[in-house]
C-alpha cells in the first residue's frame, strides 16, 4: 500500500523523538515544498513520522514506507535533515540548487510512494562543505527585503548537496552567521586566516602591533573568547597562526625575530599546540584541523612546521583547481600540495571561485573543465584526503555548475564534462542538449595566460589588468607595472600592455563563438558568463590597440581605442543589470571585485589624458572634426558652436560620424 504525498501531508515527531532546531528547519522546508508542488494545505490527510533510531550511524537515515505510512528514521539531527530533504528531491523533484537556478516547480496532483525502504548516497568524505568567501554580492542583496534570506538559502542548498560543514562568511560575516548555520545542524569551521574563528587582533586592539611576543595575553584572550562563544556547537576547530588578513604573520612582525624559515615554522607549530590546549580546556574530544595554505604549505613541505598526527591537515589548491601552492605576486613555486603517500586525517580546501587580483574567477564560472576537476579530485582521494573538504563557493549563484559537480564527487561519484553537463541540463535547463554543449565548451575557450593546464583566466584577468596598466601609466608611463610582473615581466609598460592584449585578442574568436552558441541555446546563466568573458577580452584587445596608437603618437586613434575598451566594460556591466530579474534584483549591484564599471571609469581617465595630448589648448580641434562638416572646419569666425563635449560625448560623436560615413 503506497503513501500519498499531497497538500494534506503533515510532518510530526513520534513519541520520544525530540526535534532540535535543525530538524524543525528541514521540516519547514519540506512543508514549503509540499505547498509548492500541491498548493495550500486544507486539513490533514496523513503524516510523515520522524522516528529516533539511536543505533543508526551518524547522519544516516531511512525513509520507510509501509502500509500507507511513511517514517523517517535517523539517529541525529543531520540524519533527519537529509531524510526530509531526500523526500523533497526524490518524490517532489525539487533539486539541490532549485533556488539558485530558478527551477520552475509546477503544481501537480498527489504523488504515490510505493512501499519500500529509501535512502540516498553515503558520502565519500567525512566533513564536506562550503566556504562562503568573498561574498560581496550576498552582503548587499536581500530577498523580499530580508538580508538574511540569502544565507538561509545558501545553507539549505548546502544541506541539499549532502554538505555538513560551513565557514559562514568572511571576517565579520562568519561571526554574524555562525549561530544561524549551527541552528541548521551544520558543523562550523573557520577561515585559515582566522584561527578558532577569533576576532582580528588589529580590530580589537587598534593601535597595537599584532606581535604575539609582545602581547601574548591578549592573543590568548581572543582565542579563549572565541572558543567559549562556540563551545556548545558542532565545530571543526581551525588551528593556525597567520597574519592580520590573508598574509603571513611575519609580514606584520616589527621585531625581526622571524627572519628564517626555521624560526617561522617553529612559531606556527608552537601556536597550534597552544590553541589546541585552549580548545581542550572547554571541549571534550574536539575535532581539530589546520590549513597548509600558501606560505604554511611551503614551510611544512620543508619540515619546519610540526603538527600532531590527529589534527586534520588541510591542503589547498592554487585557486585554479590545481593541487599546488598558490601564486603570490611573481612567486609561483607550484609546490605540490599533496602528500607523498596516503595520509591519515587529511583534507583539502578547494576553489571553484577565487579572488587574487590577477587572473582568477569571481563573477564568472570556473575557467577549466569538469574533466580537469575530476582528475584532480581523484588524485586527492588516492592520497586518502577524504576527512575534510571545504569548497570556496563565493556568492554561489555564478558557481552552481561546478558546486554541483564537486558535491557529486564528495558523494563518491565520478564526474566528467559529458555526464555532468547532460545531468545539469536535465535537472535545470529542460534537458537542453544545446545548453549542455555550451557548458562543455566553456572551459575550452577561456584565455590561456601560462603554460600549465590550470592557467586559464577568469574575469579578473580582464578587469584587474587594465586598471593596473592605467594606474602605472599615470605614475610613470615608461616604467612597467610591478603588479603585472607576475604575468608580463617586461622592461616597459607598453610591452606589458601588448602581451596582455595579445592574450585577450587570441581568445576573442573562441569566446565569440561560445557566446553565440549560448545565446542560441537560451541558457541565460552561461550566456551571461560568456558575454562577460567576451566583453572583457574585446576590451583588453582594444586597450592594446590604444597603446600601439599612442606609441605612434596617433592620439585620436588612441583616444578612440581606449573609448572602445571602456564601452566593452560598460556593456558587461549593463548585462549584469539586465540579469537582475525577479528575486535577483540587486544581486550584482555590489560587483566591487571584478567591477566592470570601475574598469570603464579608469579607461576613460586615460581617454581624457590622451585628449590633452592630441587636442588643442582651446579644445576645439577635435570638436571641429567631430561636429562640423569638412567644408566648415577651416572657417574660424566662431571657435565653437556648442558647449564643449565631454570625452564620452566626443567619442560617441566620432563613432556616429563613422557609422554615417560607412552607410
Amino acid at each position: 500500500m503506497a503513501f500519498t504525498l499531497c497538500a494534506g501531508t503533515r510532518i510530526g515527531a513520534a513519541a520520544g523523538t525530540e526535534c532540535p532546531e535543525g530538524v524543525e528547519n528541514a521540516a519547514g522546508i519540506l512543508r514549503r515544498d509540499l505547498e509548492k508542488r500541491f498548493g495550500p494545505a486544507q486539513g490533514t490527510v496523513n503524516e510523515i513520522e520522524l522516528v529516533l533510531d539511536a543505533g543508526r550511524a551518524p547522519e544516516g537515515y531511512e525513509v520507510a514506507v509501509s502500509g500507507g505510512r511513511m517514517a523517517v528514521r535517523a539517529g541525529d539531527t543531520l540524519g533527519f535533515v537529509y531524510g526530509l530533504l531526500y523526500i523533497s528531491e526524490r518524490f517532489l523533484g525539487i533539486r539541490p540548487f532549485w533556488f539558485w537556478m530558478g527551477q520552475e516547480i509546477r503544481r501537480t496532483g498527489p504523488v504515490e510512494v510505493p512501499d519500500g525502504s529509501y535512502a540516498g548516497e553515503r558520502p565519500a568524505v567525512r566533513f564536506r562543505g562550503w566556504f562562503i568567501n568573498d561574498e560581496v554580492l550576498l552582503k548587499k542583496w536581500s530577498v523580499g527585503g530580508d538580508p538574511v534570506e540569502p544565507w538561509r538559502m545558501a545553507f539549505e542548498a548546502l544541506l541539499r548537496c549532502g554538505g555538513n560543514m560551513v565557514i559562514p562568511g568572511t571576517d565579520k560575516d562568519a561571526r554574524l552567521y555562525r549561530g544561524l548555520a549551527a541552528s541548521w545542524g551544520l558543523w562550523i569551521t573557520h577561515h585559515h586566516a582566522e584561527a578558532l574563528g577569533a576576532e582580528f587582533f588589529l580590530r580589537e586592539f587598534p593601535g597595537l602591533e599584532p606581535n604575539y611576543d609582545e602581547y601574548p595575553a591578549l592573543f590568548q584572550k581572543q582565542w579563549e573568547d572565541a572558543v567559549r562563544a562556540q563551545k556548545d556547537w558542532k565545530v571543526v576547530w581551525c588551528l593556525g597562526f597567520r597574519g592580520q588578513g590573508d598574509a603571513p604573520f611575519w609580514a606584520y612582525d616589527t621585531t625581526g625575530r622571524y627572519d628564517t624559515d626555521e624560526k617561522r615554522g617553529a612559531m606556527i607549530s608552537r601556536m597550534i599546540r597552544l590553541q589546541r590546549a585552549i580548545v581542550e580546556k572547554y571541549v571534550k574530544d574536539p575535532v581539530l584541523c589546520t590549513n597548509l595554505y600558501g606560505e604554511v604549505m611551503e614551510l611544512y613541505a620543508r619540515g619546519y612546521v610540526d603538527i600532531d598526527p590527529d589534527v586534520i591537515k588541510i591542503r589547498a589548491d592554487n585557486g585554479f583547481g590545481k593541487m599546488v601552492s598558490r601564486r603570490r605576486g611573481r612567486h609561483d613555486p607550484r609546490v605540490s600540495a599533496l602528500p607523498e603517500g596516503r595520509e591519515e586525517h587529511g583534507g583539502i580546501y578547494y576553489h571553484v571561485s577565487f579572488y587574487d587580483l590577477q587572473a582568477a574567477n569571481h563573477m564568472t564560472m570556473f575557467p577549466n573543465s569538469v574533466d580537469f576537476v575530476n582528475a584532480e579530485l581523484d588524485r586527492v582521494l588516492e592520497k586518502n584526503l577524504s576527512e575534510y573538504w571545504i569548497v570556496n563557493c563565493s556568492n554561489i549563484r555564478p558557481h552552481v555548475y561546478f558546486l554541483d559537480a564537486v558535491r557529486k564527487k564528495w558523494m563518491g561519484r565520478a564526474i566528467s564534462d559529458e555526464s555532468h553537463s547532460r545531468e545539469f541540463a536535465g535537472e535545470y535547463l529542460g534537458g537542453s542538449e544545446a545548453a549542455a554543449r555550451c557548458y562543455r565548451q566553456y572551459g575550452k575557450v577561456q584565455p590561456v595566460f601560462g603554460p600549465e593546464p590550470d592557467q586559464h583566466a577568469g574575469e579578473q584577468f580582464f578587469c584587474e589588468s587594465p586598471r593596473m596598466i592605467v594606474h602605472a601609466f599615470f605614475r610613470d608611463r615608461n616604467a612597467p607595472s610591478p603588479e603585472l610582473s607576475w604575468f608580463a615581466d617586461a622592461p616597459s609598460l607598453t610591452e606589458q600592455a601588448a602581451k596582455f592584449a595579445d592574450v585577450c585578442a587570441r581568445s576573442v574568436p573562441g569566446l565569440r563563438d561560445l557566446w553565440e552558441m549560448c545565446r542560441e541555446s537560451g541558457a541565460e546563466d552561461i550566456t551571461l558568463h560568456a558575454w562577460l568573458q567576451l566583453s572583457g577580452a574585446q576590451g583588453g584587445a582594444a586597450l592594446g590597440r590604444g597603446f600601439e596608437k599612442l606609441r605612434r603618437q596617433d592620439y585620436l586613434g588612441a583616444f578612440m581605442a581606449f573609448g572602445d575598451a571602456a564601452e566593452c566594460f560598460d556593456r558587461a556591466d549593463r548585462a549584469l543589470r539586465q540579469a537582475e530579474k525577479g528575486v535577483w534584483r540587486g544581486f550584482y549591484a555590489n560587483d566591487c571585485f571584478a567591477d566592470y564599471k570601475h574598469t570603464a571609469f579608469m579607461l576613460r581617465k586615460l581617454m581624457g589624458y590622451v585628449r590633452e595630448l592630441g587636442d588643442s589648448a582651446a579644445h576645439d580641434r577635435w570638436y571641429r572634426r567631430a561636429y562640423m562638416e569638412e567644408k566648415d572646419r577651416a572657417i574660424r569666425v566662431l571657435l565653437v558652436e556648442d558647449n564643449h563635449p565631454t570625452d564620452l560625448e566626443l567619442y560617441r560623436r566620432f563613432r556616429e560620424r563613422e557609422a554615417q560615413e560607412n552607410g
